[in-house]
């Protein structure tokens, strides 16, 4: 097995008690909350497989809760996140599930509130990695470590033109893109990872586009 760095064998700098189920699930929780794009109102987190059975031993569940607070792997916050969603007025369901899971470290997220709602699935693959593997039923595989755009969209001829055509008319390098679509003729998805973080101007310039049903963004 190949290291990129010193990290990938010790772990990133975290509150414990362990890498894959403290400070991963914590990554998984603040991306989906990056996704989301602000702080909900209402989170049902379910959790699966090794999740589901050390939850408790491990802070698996009030490292989540810090993740949708937008709360980083080392805040010394992390142990009094349930407190801090609670003062919020943030109201936190956690859930066990028996089914068997791909990842054994699975969690899934559905957050919520006035405006939207959105179900985001994350399995923690080990040293404080982490990969978002769902969002409203479609397929993905994102890191985390890259800025990404998610652009939902109708299925329609010359979406993903326009799209690419205004990240390189702005000089957005792609680093990565995948589409998908659960029908022909429905709702798709186009997952871009970029070099640089996309600023809203150009955000918003994608938004206008005919087609486009709506634009998420997955920082770090």
């Amino acid at each position: 097995m190949k290291y990129r760095s010193v990290f990938d064998i010790i772990g990133p700098i975290m509150v414990g008690p362990s890498s894959s189920h403290t400070a991963g699930a914590a990554k998984i929780g603040r991306l989906a909350r990056s996704i989301f794009g602000r702080q909900p109102k209402r989170v049902h987190i379910s959790l699966y497989g090794s999740f589901a059975e050390t939850f408790k031993g491990h802070a698996t569940d009030v490292a989540l809760i810090a993740g949708v607070l937008d709360y980083d792997t080392n805040d010394p916050r992390l142990p009094q996140a349930p407190q801090y969603a609670e003062e919020a007025g943030i109201e936190v369901v956690i859930t066990t599930e028996d089914a068997v899971p791909e990842h054994p470290n699975t969690a899934r997220i559905m957050m919520s509130d006035e405006r939207d709602e959105m179900e985001v699935a994350g399995i923690s693959i080990g040293g404080g990695k982490v990969e978002i593997t769902e969002l409203n039923g479609f397929e993905l595989k994102l890191s985390g470590l890259c800025p990404a755009i998610l652009v939902l969209n109708h299925d329609r001829y010359g979406v993903i033109a326009g799209v690419t055509q205004i990240l390189s008319g702005q000089h957005v390098n792609i680093g990565h893109m995948e589409v998908s679509r659960k029908e022909k003729g429905k709702m798709a998805l186009m997952v871009i990872e970029t070099d640089e973080k996309i600023n809203e101007s150009i955000i918003d310039e994608i938004r206008a586009l005919a087609g486009v049903n709506r634009v998420l963004r997955m920082e770090d």
